[in-house]
């Protein structure tokens, strides 16, 4: 058994579905396999990015018979608000308001420099900053330019017939991206527009989406977990835009599990076992 599964087991934490205090497994004894994701803050572009993706995939996750459960850095408005605008399973997520967990878990931390003069939340501002350009933060520039510069590795993001409203620009058809740079790939702008949308997301609803500043820069991890406890797979997030081993196929380590050989009736659903 891994040793970052009995302290999973044994933590409980607020869930955002109800508020009621409960182990961030609960639910799991019967699933074939389990997803646990230590989400970083609820307004960070990983945690936003990271629930898109989830939600794209859930056929995949269904397929593999897998139970998804996360914990992110928030309270329980912050995870009301993050799952009314991802679509994530608020039975599925929990919140760590101090980011307690992910230290447990020995999940990098981000640059925690106290800045002469700067309170702790200010602080951790200046050190996000550095972390966006780089600093502290391996890969961060390449994801940021990728995002703008397209990438022919990575499947396409907007369907033709979706409208993409960032609040920002006038709304954007998907076709346009098809007419600059063609299908059945991530065309140039593509991705940033995305990350665009989620920006102006937070930032119009920053307060309840990040209540306490000081835990910006921690980073997450994924962690999957057969029904006997055994680390199938991990990653540990190294940087900003970082939540994935792959970020042009952020779940391809799916891939990489047996799928079990049951009734499709049998599969559990996304954030429900039963």
């Amino acid at each position: 058994m891994d040793s970052c599964y009995p302290i999973l087991q044994n933590c409980q934490r607020e869930r955002v579905s109800d508020g009621a205090i409960v182990p961030v497994l609960d639910g799991c004894d019967r699933a074939a396999k389990i997803l646990f994701i230590a989400l970083p803050q609820l307004g960070d572009f990983d945690s936003l990015e990271y629930a898109w993706w989830l939600r794209r995939e859930a056929d995949r996750l269904r397929d593999h018979e897998i139970v998804l459960r996360a914990v992110g850095i928030g309270d329980r408005s912050s995870g009301e608000k993050f799952c009314d605008y991802t679509g994530f399973p608020a039975e599925a997520l929990s919140i760590d308001p101090t980011a307690d967990l992910h230290r447990e878990l020995g999940l990098y931390g981000g640059l925690t420099r106290s800045w002469l003069g700067l309170r702790s939340g200010q602080s951790a501002w200046v050190n996000l900053m550095l972390m966006c350009a780089g600093l502290g933060s391996p890969g961060t520039l390449a994801e940021v330019f990728r995002g703008y510069r397209g990438d022919r590795a990575a499947p396409q993001l907007i369907a033709d017939d979706e409208t993409i409203d960032t609040k920002l620009l006038p709304p954007i058809k998907g076709e346009f991206f098809a007419l600059a740079g063609g299908r059945g790939f991530q065309r140039p702008f593509e991705l940033a527009t995305l990350r665009l949308r989620n920006m102006v997301e937070v930032l119009s609803h920053w307060n309840r989406y990040v209540p306490d500043a000081q835990y910006m820069t921690q980073r997450g991890g994924t962690f999957v977990f057969d029904r006997a406890g055994t680390l199938l797979y991990e990653h540990r997030d190294r940087g900003i835009l970082g939540f994935a081993a792959n970020m042009a196929n952020p779940l391809a380590f799916l891939d990489q599990l047996e799928p079990p050989n049951l009734n499709p009736s049998q599969a559990a659903t996304v954030g429900d076992p039963a």
